[in-house]
């Protein structure tokens, strides 16, 4: 009998990590990617996208998942800027309605609900010492919550801690 293995998810945050919030002077607009859309739709945020971090993420071996209060947005106006598919997307509970204990971000426990059990990384901007002290007491399976700077945005450093972690956990 074969088993089966499971790719470690990975949930990824919109603004912050792929929209850096450094000045504008810090990342230069692309290209844009269509004639027929405004460049920023609307946002003048997402020319800080970089449009071949889609392609890295997915050269990473994990599945891709939108933890963001863009919700289907990051569907429908991230995803074709930086060459990702769609992407499953994690529907948040109303606000309050879940409190934990202080400190813990808001994210932490739909996120953990969401990974039931598998492997996963979580990069946000957002990621405190509570949420690695609930998740590494909450989760039965191998995590790493990866805070990226918000002023720079997910890097090429990140994308190697995120790569070394998933072939230790992979190779286990």
């Amino acid at each position: 009998m074969t088993s089966v293995t499971r790719r470690p998810l990975l949930f990824l945050d919109v603004d912050g990590p792929l929209i850096p919030f450094g000045s504008s002077s810090d990342h230069p607009q692309p290209p844009a990617v269509s004639s027929t859309a405004s460049p920023d739709q609307g946002n003048p945020l997402l020319t800080r996208l970089d449009p071949g971090i889609g392609s890295r993420l997915m050269a990473l071996g994990c599945d891709l998942v939108w933890a963001t209060t863009w919700l289907e947005e990051a569907n429908e106006v991230v995803s074709p800027r930086i060459g990702l598919p769609r992407l499953p997307v994690v529907d948040w509970p109303a606000p309050g309605s879940d409190e934990g204990p202080r400190g813990l971000h808001w994210k932490t426990r739909p996120l953990l609900e969401w990974a039931g059990g598998r492997p996963f990384i979580w990069v946000d901007d957002e990621i405190n010492a509570m949420d690695r002290l609930w998740v590494d007491a909450s989760h039965p399976g191998p995590s790493l919550l990866h805070r990226v700077d918000p002023v720079k945005g997910l890097v090429e450093a990140d994308l190697s801690v995120l790569a070394d972690w998933i072939r230790a956990i992979t190779a286990a």
